[in-house]
């Protein structure tokens, strides 16, 4: 049976002691389980490890990235036989080289969740934002707590969405409550045209609307300038259009795009065209279920394709 592990993340003092607290208070988490907390970072807050030994939950702490080993989990997974790990994890470690790393046997990775200070965010991303991203890129869930009113939503979505576009977003206030409202985004296009004209420029914010929020396109017409992909691996009507973006730094440049579907009259220009060529396309948008989107997404069916100029700027940005 799979022993789940729960990666808890995020820099000192970002609340991952207090969360992890109200979760060993939850009876469905606990469940009667052994359950193993490992304790990466120490923070200013501490545990009652007489409290929870008598519900079967075991702390033991590691002190440096060299002790969290393959061998040291073997270790205390023989020790304690536990049916679920908590790990909180040390914020400035490398989260590559611990997702990458063989656990003992039955561990599987369950959830990442990164915690991180509203307060202090924009900071960091304004002086370590290569780190706060590796840890920001890799998580399932990313609480944001001690927000207030002015915590702006929109632009903490704009800087997640191009890294981890399944990541799930959610906002605390100080006393723990979810920070209710939804701000409303400011688009630089018409959603209501039709066609709804994407220009150059715009192509990044439309790119993370459309996925957040695909119902709103569905059957609605959109035309933009693109750059063409396909490879071996998708069916032969469909391909993606997309553009070159920088998604955490300049370093850090990646291809988005989505499916598009095109009728047996564009099969000779797919048949003709190489990967990174411009073309303007225009096309109607359904919401379907897409492997790669591991639920559904927009899809364009294509109704015009065309060869195009290139964009003025090779990569687009999601300000």
């Amino acid at each position: 049976m799979d022993v789940q592990v729960y990666l808890i993340n995020g820099f000192l003092e970002s609340g991952k002691t207090q969360f992890i607290k109200v979760t060993l208070e939850d009876p469905e988490f606990i469940n009667g389980d052994r359950i193993l907390l490992l304790v990466c970072e120490e923070g200013e807050e501490e545990y009652d490890e007489a409290k929870f030994k008598k519900k079967n939950i075991f702390v033991e702490y590691i002190d440096s990235r060299e002790d969290y080993s393959t061998e040291k989990l073997t270790e205390l997974n023989a020790e304690y036989h536990p049916d679920k790990i908590i790990v909180e994890l040390n914020g400035v470690w490398q989260m590559q080289e611990i997702l990458d790393m063989d656990l003992p046997k039955d561990w599987v990775v369950a959830q990442m969740i990164t915690m991180v200070d509203a307060t202090t965010f924009m900071n960091y991303i304004n002086n370590m934002r290569s780190l706060i991203m590796e840890q920001l890129k890799y998580s399932d869930s990313i609480i944001f707590n001690r927000c207030t009113r002015d915590t702006k939503k929109t632009d903490i979505r704009r800087i997640i969405k191009p890294v981890n576009r399944k990541a799930q977003i959610i906002y605390e206030t100080v006393d723990g409550s979810e920070l209710g409202g939804e701000e409303e985004e400011e688009l630089p296009f018409d959603v209501n045209a039709d066609p709804i004209v994407i220009e150059d420029d715009d192509f990044g914010l439309w790119y993370l609307d459309i996925l957040d929020f695909p119902k709103k396109y569905a059957g609605k017409k959109v035309t933009f300038k693109a750059q063409f992909y396909k490879d071996d691996k998708m069916p032969i009507d469909t391909f993606v259009p997309g553009r070159f973006a920088m998604q955490c730094c300049a370093n850090d440049i990646g291809f988005i795009g989505f499916s598009a579907r095109i009728p047996s009259t564009y099969a000779d220009f797919l048949a003709s065209h190489k990967n990174k060529s411009w073309i303007h396309v225009e096309g109607k948008i359904k919401v379907e279920f897409r492997r790669e989107y591991r639920g559904k997404g927009p899809v364009l069916y294509v109704t015009k394709l065309e060869d195009s100029v290139p964009a003025e700027e090779d990569i687009v940005y999601f300000t």
